[in-house]
């Protein structure tokens, strides 16, 4: 596997000294992109776009090409993981995720296969023609979903602003909750591990809805998960920086500090110097710009961006990030602006 030591965006995560802080985007290769529209029409099944290694490699490498950025991510869904365990999911364009058969019994979740790691080499593949296209000149990130985040597209069966169905297993059969997030995290841990090999040079773990859990149900149900994989990987590649991102989650920043990671991604509704003071150090912090933002206008964005970089002016251990994905009505020119932003305020600060 490939690491750059030399890489702005792996010093910074590494918490060593960089000249300026790296920037990347979360959905920086997406439907804000015309040529990424054009490139998703070639296939009318978003599923069968993620499984064809030369067009995830094409797709990843469009914002690369079109912004001076300082990693790639590997386009993929985190879903690749339970549709490979046997767990159908479909993707509808205007109501996301479908699970046809979500997993609420003990008998379906049983069935869950576990060793799936063949069905998923399309990722693999992926991930070896992309490595081969970057001339080790950028990083590569690779990812999953937190064991949680993934198991609430499997229980509720779609997307959920409540999350009452897989709460309710929660509370009423924990035991049966925890055998399906094992069953996710033995996956997963495979799966990253298998990007490893192929290729990845970071790891990141999208835990999008830890945020709907209490602190002590979060600690049981998603960072404990968490820590498993966080665990595994070190122990096989402990040089490879590995990243979580957890949503709505700064109550509980303190416990993910102390999950292994290298460095926490944050939204916008944690204060980024607060996160900076509890992290004292021991993690990088990426963040935290609110997407919207790039839905205002340039002057706004200059602005908001200066306000986040000027809290880690002269340091290291901050990656410049969306604090979710960049919506698709995002004009391509206001992300030009914040990129040519975050890559002109430089570090004052002489290392």
């Amino acid at each position: 596997m490939p690491i750059l030591q030399d890489s702005r965006f792996i010093r910074a995560l590494l918490r060593q000294p960089v000249d300026r802080a790296p920037i990347w985007l979360m959905r920086q290769a997406g439907r804000y992109l015309p040529e990424y529209r054009a490139l998703r029409a070639r296939t009318k099944n978003f599923f069968t776009f993620c499984e064809t290694p030369e067009l995830v490699c094409e797709a990843t490498l469009q914002p690369i090409q079109r912004f001076s950025l300082d990693a790639a991510i590997i386009f993929s869904d985190i879903l690749m993981v339970p549709r490979a365990m046997g767990c159908e999911i479909t993707m509808d364009e205007r109501e996301g995720p479908i699970a046809s058969h979500p997993m609420r019994e003990a008998n379906a979740i049983r069935a869950l296969e576990i060793n799936v790691i063949e069905k998923l080499q399309c990722v693999a593949e992926g991930i070896k023609l992309t490595q081969k296209k970057l001339e080790n000149k950028l990083p590569l990130i690779g990812f999953a979903g937190s064991p949680w985040t993934v198991a609430t597209y499997m229980v509720e069966g779609k997307s959920s602003k409540t999350f009452e169905i897989i709460k309710s297993m929660l509370y009423k059969n924990p035991a049966l909750l925890h055998h399906l997030l094992q069953k996710i995290t033995q996956v997963s841990i495979d799966y990253l591990k298998m990007q490893l090999n192929a290729g990845a040079d970071v790891i990141m773990l999208f835990d999008t809805w830890g945020g709907v859990l209490s602190q002590e149900a979060y600690n049981l149900f998603s960072l404990t998960y968490m820590k498993t994989i966080i665990a595994a990987l070190k122990k096989t590649a402990p040089q490879t920086p590995i990243i979580v991102f957890s949503k709505n989650c700064g109550l509980y920043f303190s416990d993910i500090v102390s999950s292994g990671c290298d460095a926490i991604g944050i939204d916008w509704t944690m204060d980024v110097l607060l996160a900076k003071k509890i992290a004292a150090g021991a993690v990088a912090i990426q963040g935290n710009l609110d997407p919207a933002i790039l839905l205002s206008s340039p002057e706004t964005i200059i602005k908001e961006a200066q306000k986040i970089l000027s809290v880690f002016q002269g340091e290291t251990g901050f990656v410049f990030n969306v604090g979710h994905g960049i919506s698709k009505e995002t004009p391509i020119s206001h992300v030009e602006t914040l990129v040519e932003t975050v890559r002109t305020f430089k570090n004052l600060r002489s290392f």
